[in-house]
């Protein structure tokens, strides 16, 4: 029994230690008809840092295009169907759902590592929960080659409405009938 313990420990600490950027959901709240603020917390890890060009992106976030909200100063927000995605990782991406990217773009000053980032947040249609992924990149500390460090970890996003899956739903059908009448002939 403590073997096994003592193993499971040791994986979650190699798996914690690989992490750069790290997002986590602190909130969701109306902002306004139909729609709600999504609010995450993110943090760089002890040993790394945050340069120009490191980002996280949020995996199948909306179904429908989301809007900014808010970010640290520095940073920019990009939304997109497919990636950005950190070298070396594979995350399930949804191509027709929303990603949710935000890039650090201070060419002149890095962000020490174990830093509080701040808050990210996007307003989307909907505060139904559900499990998510994420992908980032950030830079190894005290490396003078400023080795790029990626990871990928669980997120909570939001369930895609109903309303907007749609069409998705109907052209799969459509494709569905399309070979049972063609294999009738």
């Amino acid at each position: 029994m403590n073997k096994k313990f003592f193993l499971i420990a040791f994986f979650a600490l190699a798996v914690a230690a690989r992490g750069d950027i790290i997002p986590t959901l602190s909130s969701v709240a109306a902002a306004g008809p139909g729609q709600f603020l999504w609010s995450y917390t993110a943090n760089v890890t002890v040993d790394e840092t945050v340069t120009a060009g490191d980002f996280f992106t949020i995996y199948d976030f909306s179904a429908t295009r989301p809007t900014i909200f808010g970010h640290p100063g520095f940073w920019s927000f990009s939304s997109s169907l497919l990636g950005p995605t950190a070298p070396l990782t594979t995350p399930t991406d949804d191509p027709t759902l929303w990603n949710i990217t935000f890039t650090y773009i201070n060419p002149m000053q890095s962000i020490p590592p174990g830093t509080a980032l701040g808050v990210f947040a996007a307003v989307t249609d909907t505060d139904q929960l559900r499990p998510g992924q994420f992908t980032a990149e950030a830079t190894r500390a005290n490396d003078p080659t400023q080795t790029k460090i990626s990871n990928i970890g669980s997120v909570t996003v939001p369930v895609p409405e109903p309303s907007s899956l749609f069409p998705i739903v109907s052209f799969i059908g459509a494709l569905g009938v399309d070979r049972f009448f063609r294999r009738r002939k």
